[in-house]
C-alpha cells in the first residue's frame, strides 16, 4: 500500500522548475524534478512543515494545503483526491479483513435485465468479478468454469488474469494499455481502503509475480477506471473490439457494472456468434436413447 509522502515523493519528481514557470538559473539540480523548499514555497508552507508532511512525520494536513500541493503538482481530480484519501491514511489503524462482497439483489437484477445480448460483468472493489450474464463471460473468460463466481473464495480475479493468466494476457491486443489502467485503478482504490487486508495481499502478490506489474505499480500512476476500448483476438470468434463502460451503483458504491458493446460491424457479428453459442451452454442435454430424437 502507498503512502503520502511516498505518492508526494513521486509527483514532485515529475514536476520540472520549467513547467511551472520557476527559474533556476543555470544552477546544477540533484533532483529530477522539484526541490522540497521549492515545492513548499510555491504551495505557501513552510519548508519544514513540507519535509515532516513527506516523511511521514506531520499528524495531519488540512485540505488547504492539501489542494495547494495539488495545484503545484498538476495533479487532476483524480489524482488530487487521490492525494486527500492518502492524508487520511495517518488516523486510521492496521490492516484488517474485510467482510465478504456480494452483489447487491438490484444489481443481479439489472444484471439480467441487460439479456444475453449485451455481454455484462459485476465488479467488486478489488476486480473480482461477483456476477457475469452468459456472454460477458464467453467474451472476457471462457476458459473459466462459468460457476466460478458463486464461490467467494475462489471468484475469478481481473487483475490477477491481466498479470498471472496467459490465456488472459494473449487475448488482448492492447494489453499494455488496458493493464495499465487496472494498475492505476488498484492505486486509487489503495488509497480509499488503505485498511483491507485483502487488497493488501492481491498487490503484493501480484508484484511478487510479475514484473510487469512491478514496473507499472512502481511508476505511481492513479486513474479512474470508466470507459475505454477493449481490442481482443478471441480464441472462438477472432478479431473483437468492444467498448466498455462502468455503471456505479448508488447501493453498493464499491462495486461496477461493466457494460461491453462493439464499435464495427464485424464485433457486433461476433457478439452474436457468442450469444447464441452461451444460450446453448444452458440447453438441457437430451436423455432420449439414440434414433429417437
Amino acid at each position: 500500500m502507498e503512502s503520502l509522502g511516498t505518492f508526494l515523493k513521486r509527483r514532485r519528481d515529475r514536476v520540472t522548475p520549467a513547467e511551472i514557470g520557476l527559474r533556476t538559473y543555470g544552477t546544477s539540480r540533484r533532483v529530477p524534478g522539484l526541490r522540497r523548499e521549492e515545492l513548499a514555497q510555491l504551495a505557501g508552507v513552510s519548508a519544514g512543515y513540507y519535509t515532516r508532511l513527506e516523511q511521514g512525520q506531520a499528524d495531519t494536513a488540512s485540505e488547504q494545503v492539501l489542494d495547494a500541493l495539488a495545484r503545484v503538482l498538476r495533479l487532476d481530480q483524480v489524482e488530487t483526491v487521490h492525494l486527500h484519501n492518502l492524508a487520511r491514511q495517518s488516523v486510521q489503524p492496521g490492516l484488517c479483513e474485510p467482510p465478504r462482497e456480494k452483489p447487491h439483489p438490484r444489481v443481479l437484477t439489472l444484471l439480467e435485465s441487460l439479456g444475453e445480448a449485451t455481454p455484462a460483468v459485476v465488479l467488486g472493489r478489488r476486480g473480482d468479478v461477483l456476477a457475469w450474464n452468459r456472454t460477458g463471460h464467453a467474451l472476457v473468460a471462457e476458459h473459466i468454469p462459468y460457476e466460478a463466481t458463486q464461490n467467494p473464495e475462489r471468484r475469478p480475479s481481473v487483475p490477477r488474469m491481466f498479470f498471472l493468466d496467459p490465456h488472459t494476457r494473449d487475448m488482448y491486443r492492447n494489453w499494455p494499455e488496458l493493464a495499465r489502467v487496472h494498475v492505476a485503478y488498484l492505486r486509487l482504490t489503495a488509497g480509499r481502503y488503505p485498511t483491507d487486508a485483502r487488497l493488501a495481499g492481491l498487490i503484493g502478490e501480484l508484484t511478487m509475480h510479475s514484473d510487469d506489474f512491478a514496473t507499472m505499480w512502481a511508476t505511481g500512476d492513479v486513474s479512474d477506471c470508466t470507459v475505454g476500448a477493449m481490442h481482443l483476438q478471441h480464441p472462438t470468434v477472432g478479431a473483437v473490439n468492444v467498448d466498455y463502460q462502468v455503471w456505479l451503483q448508488p447501493d453498493s458504491p464499491d462495486h461496477r457494472v461493466e457494460i461491453y458493446t462493439p464499435n464495427d460491424s464485424t464485433s457486433a457479428d461476433a457478439l452474436r456468434v457468442l450469444n447464441q453459442q452461451s444460450g446453448r451452454a444452458d440447453e438441457p442435454e437430451s436423455t432420449a436413447p439414440a434414433g429417437q430424437h
